[in-house]
């Protein structure tokens, strides 16, 4: 009988450890996603792609998860409607599972992060220091949050279509706009594209008033690819 406890007792600790190497522990050492706690401060000008997973690298390295590779969820298009040069922020982002700073998973892979399954919500996409980030209910609105890419996280048509990428991210000015999701989930009316993550309408402009003019200041998404 004590022979039977004690090998119950062995396989219930094994299970405990089994569960608790396949949870990620809070905080910088199981973060693989955030909202940036602010922009690199010129607008939707971000320095190209480059400059925003630069950004993201940055913002994650001083909340002490600079050992992974941190990539902004950001689409580019093409110079020209059948040129291939464009990018999807779908393609860029790893394969998840993606937890924020308190260790909650957002989504388990692509597929889910783009389905109405996505744990995304303002409760959930924090910053990498762990805080809030203010919604449409809050003062000042920050729930915009650049992306530049259609719902299912793929690029838009390049020229002659409108820019919804403030120049791949590198105008800062009132010409040319980017494509703004919802970190919110939360719009001005009951409707699918106002509740968008990663979707919901375009940018005033490039600049830093035009962004703030509907309720952004220039953040983004960031998520870890491995």
């Amino acid at each position: 009988m004590q022979s039977r406890m004690r090998s119950i007792a062995v396989a219930v600790a094994g299970l405990a450890l089994l569960a608790s190497c396949a949870t990620a522990p809070p905080g910088p050492a199981g973060m693989t996603f955030f909202v940036t706690s602010a922009g690199p401060g010129n607008g939707a000008n971000l320095g190209g792609i480059a400059g925003a997973d630069a950004h993201c690298q940055k913002l994650a390295a001083a909340a002490g998860a600079g050992n992974r590779t941190w990539h902004a969820y950001l689409s580019t298009q093409a110079a020209a409607l059948n040129d291939p040069g464009f990018t999807n922020a779908r393609d860029r982002i790893g394969a998840g599972p993606w937890r924020n700073a308190k260790g909650v998973v957002i989504a388990q892979d692509v597929a889910d992060l783009h389905s109405p399954g996505s744990k995304l919500t303002q409760a959930t996409a924090i910053d990498e220091k762990g805080n809030s980030v203010n919604g449409r209910a809050d003062q000042p609105n920050n729930h915009d949050m650049l992306t530049g890419s259609r719902p299912d996280g793929t690029a838009f048509a390049g020229a002659p279509f409108a820019d919804m990428t403030c120049g791949n991210w590198t105008k800062g000015g009132t010409e040319g706009s980017a494509m703004l999701g919802h970190h919110d989930l939360a719009g001005p009316v009951d409707n699918t594209w106002a509740k968008s993550w990663n979707s919901s309408h375009p940018s005033r402009g490039c600049d830093t008033a035009g962004l703030r003019s509907t309720g952004g200041a220039g953040l983004f998404y960031c998520f870890a690819t491995n």
